[in-house]
């Protein structure tokens, strides 16, 4: 699996990286070992995660299969704090703390701010973001679901320490462009690395809502359906469509042509699967050697169109 730097960093992450919001909820400790061992066979090496996720219990099952199977190096661990909506120093290095104890090491590669918070100074965030690397906890730092302007005043703030801005993760797919108005330009221009979350359109993209809501999936779940209901709208429902046609065209599933198309953006460091079950990441990874034909790629740009304004188009 092809390995990217994450923008002008140092980093390095796989360009599939494996999500783990389900794990230790609605996937099992046997499944998600099963997904690590996968994973890392077909090449990977990002694992992302979060204190919030499963309240921590995320974070205890990976530790418990990292331990003693998997060297530290050959896995590149990001966490996210202050998921809670609370991104003052306090709480983001608490997650921090708590976070390293139940994944089992000292240090994270990426610490990052989970989600704005309106009641805490982006000051302050940032603050906490510089003493994880000046401590040792983190290598990198980085901002998730964070607007533009947000990201260029952090990275202005980190620069003179050298620690750096090195990555926002954000959600983007073919049912999500909306970072392509602000955080994208902003991104590129600041040498950050996008770190794409959801990239199958929170599942909607594999195609399975097409004809009804299978009993199995998240939008049949009582704690996920909020989740995927935005995207079971009619305007989803054509991309979805040209989705589907292109997949078959290819002679491949619809979602190798969604991540494809994802990966394809010079911009994404990775893609983050967050697969419930091994058999779906299976379908995941068999993307990362697709590249679409131009004529695919550009007629999947032109059905997901995002709709772009003053002042990001004078």
């Amino acid at each position: 699996m092809e390995r990217r730097r994450v923008g002008r960093s140092g980093l390095r992450v796989s360009c599939l990286g494996l999500g783990t919001m389900t794990w230790g909820r609605d996937t099992d400790e046997v499944d998600a070992g099963e997904q690590l061992r996968d994973f890392l066979d077909a090449g990977g090496t990002f694992i992302d995660t979060a204190a919030a996720y499963g309240a921590g219990e995320a974070e205890r099952v990976i530790g418990a299969l990292l331990e003693g199977k998997v060297a530290r190096d050959d896995v590149v661990l990001c966490t996210k704090g202050g998921g809670r909506g609370d991104a003052s120093r306090g709480s983001l290095l608490a997650d921090l703390d708590a976070s390293l104890a139940r994944l089992g090491t000292d240090h994270v590669d990426l610490f990052v701010a989970a989600a704005p918070d309106p009641g805490t100074p982006l000051e302050e965030t940032v603050s906490a973001l510089r003493h994880a690397v000046a401590s040792g906890r983190a290598r990198y730092v980085g901002l998730s679901n964070h607007p533009g302007w947000a990201t260029a005043r952090a990275a202005s703030l980190l620069e003179p320490d050298g620690v750096g801005l090195t990555a926002v993760e954000v959600e983007y797919s073919l049912l999500q462009r909306g970072i392509e108005r602000e955080v994208v330009p902003a991104a590129e221009a600041l040498g950050v690395g996008v770190l794409a979350w959801s990239p199958l359109g929170r599942g909607v993209l594999t195609g399975k809502y097409r004809r009804s809501v299978p009993a199995d999936s998240r939008a049949a779940s009582p704690h996920l359906a909020g989740f995927v209901e935005p995207y079971l709208d009619a305007p989803s429902s054509a991309v979805v469509a040209a989705v589907a046609t292109a997949a078959e065209g290819l002679g491949r599933t619809p979602t190798e042509v969604a991540l494809a198309w994802l990966l394809a953006q010079g911009v994404v460091a990775s893609a983050i699967v967050g697969a419930r079950t091994p058999r779906q990441l299976a379908t995941s990874l068999a993307a990362a050697d697709l590249e679409l034909p131009a004529e695919v790629h550009a007629a999947l740009d032109d059905v997901s169109a995002v709709d772009a304004g003053y002042p990001e188009r004078w």
